[in-house]
């Protein structure tokens, strides 16, 4: 089956989408729906992944919403471009390195778009430009199904990123777009949904 893209206009809140993917992956793992990949925006949310340490919450403050991704804590904020997906790597190469690579690959090959030369690092999981981070990753297989994903900074607001320790790299900076580029792209999700879809077909 082919994989269904779903791109959302409005922001939909961390806990919304999670009933959503969960529910996808367990249809997916039945063969009673298709696959996923899925773009929004969601509204100012700290999410824990699971080897978050509350050392990175330096705003005692802020509410976090535990989730079981993988990787530490990260903020999704009006702005940032998450791209979800739920994918059968029974159907493909059951190789997660080589899946990781591909989702790399894409943002890097969708940066391009902007002239921002970007890069994966071998230690730390995401996509950099210099030693800037402008895209985080973070996934889960069960069954060899593979889903959560990836969230590009496009536009959103970096001062929201001081209240943790993002990704646990308390040394690393955030970058966007905006700030690399001093542009705010717009009507970029067709283009940018196509570049996964491609590279999901090679894996």
């Amino acid at each position: 089956m082919s994989i269904e893209i779903k791109i959302s206009k409005k922001r939909i809140s961390y806990k919304m989408a999670m009933l959503y993917l969960n529910k996808r992956v367990e249809e997916v793992k039945t063969g009673t729906n298709r696959e996923l990949l899925w773009i929004l925006e969601h509204p100012t949310s700290y999410t824990a992944g699971v080897s978050f340490k509350e050392k990175d919450v330096l705003d005692k403050k802020i509410k976090l919403i535990k989730s079981n991704r993988g990787g530490k804590i990260t903020l999704h904020n009006p702005g940032q471009k998450i791209i979800y997906f739920v994918i059968n790597l029974n159907n493909r190469k059951k190789d997660i390195r080589k899946f990781i690579n591909v989702i790399e690959n894409s943002v890097i090959q969708f940066l391009k778009n902007y002239k921002i030369l970007a890069k994966k690092d071998k230690k730390n999981i995401g996509i950099w430009v210099k030693n800037k981070k402008i895209a985080a990753i973070g996934i889960r297989v069960s069954r060899w199904v593979a889903y959560h994903g990836c969230s590009i900074n496009i536009a959103n607001n970096l001062n929201q990123y001081m209240k943790i320790i993002p990704c646990g790299l308390s040394n690393k900076k955030i970058t966007s777009i905006l700030n690399e580029k001093g542009i705010k792209p717009k009507n970029f999700e067709n283009k940018l949904a196509n570049i996964f879809i491609k590279n999901f077909s090679n894996i």
